[in-house]
């Protein structure tokens, strides 16, 4: 590894650390064991996303005013890291504009967080399709927009209820691009909006199938990394034309 690579691997490592720190810090809250208890400022609770905004954006215009300069090079790797895994960390919340932490919905943000390790995980091993000595290729190209459809896929997967699907696709691309094809679950955000009264009876006939034959071997990957979802997903604010 070089000297050059040195803030990237911070950036890594502080990002991997804040997101396992940060989970087990909510999870013991949300058990109401250990010293940890919710950050609320008048009445308000402030969100672990709003440090994560500031750390992120000091880090960034750090890294730029540093240009490559040691030691900023690797203080503003490490605020990047811990800002953006803090923020990543309740994506979810973000995107929906509700405290969807611990519903199902909620466990986007881990799949979120899972891509971003996955990407960053590559690039420390070398693997850049986007930069090349020869320029921008056929190849570079198709790697990226592969990895467009795949993040895409996984997006779907979550949006049609099949959350356990969506944390092995990270992982394994072609089972993400298969729960995307297929039909969703019933009761998913995607079955609400898009589903009539014939196709949601299909799903519900096809999840009942899935979980007799697979329900069993309880795979609750997600819920091992995010912890189990005690909350409904909420309904989503009516929009006032």
């Amino acid at each position: 590894m070089t000297a050059a690579q040195v803030p990237f691997l911070l950036l890594f490592l502080s990002f991997l650390l804040t997101f396992v720190t940060t989970r087990s810090i909510t999870r013991m809250i949300r058990a109401g064991v250990g010293p940890f208890r919710n950050n609320i400022a008048g009445g308000v609770h402030i969100h672990h996303a709003v440090p994560g905004i500031i750390l992120t954006v000091i880090g960034a215009y750090t890294s730029v005013a540093a240009d490559g300069r040691r030691p900023w090079a690797e203080v503003s790797g490490v605020l990047i890291g811990i800002g953006s895994s803090l923020i990543l960390d309740e994506f979810a919340l973000i995107l929906h504009l509700q405290d969807v932490y611990w519903s199902p919905e909620g466990q986007l943000s881990v799949q979120v967080v899972a891509l971003a390790l996955s990407g960053m995980g590559l690039v420390l091993l070398g693997v850049n399709p986007l930069t090349s000595s020869s320029g921008l290729g056929a190849g570079h190209v198709a790697v990226a927009a592969s990895w467009v459809v795949h993040i895409m896929a996984v997006l779907i997967c979550v949006r049609k209820g099949k959350y356990s699907t969506a944390v092995l696709g990270v992982f394994l691309p072609p089972v993400a691009w298969i729960g995307a094809v297929r039909l969703a679950r019933p009761g998913s955000t995607w079955a609400r909006h898009r589903y009539d009264a014939a196709r949601c009876a299909r799903a519900q006939a096809r999840a009942d199938g899935v979980d007799a034959r697979f329900g069993h071997w309880g795979l609750t990957i997600a819920d091992l990394v995010a912890g189990r979802p005690s909350s409904p997903d909420p309904i989503p604010p009516t929009r006032n034309s």
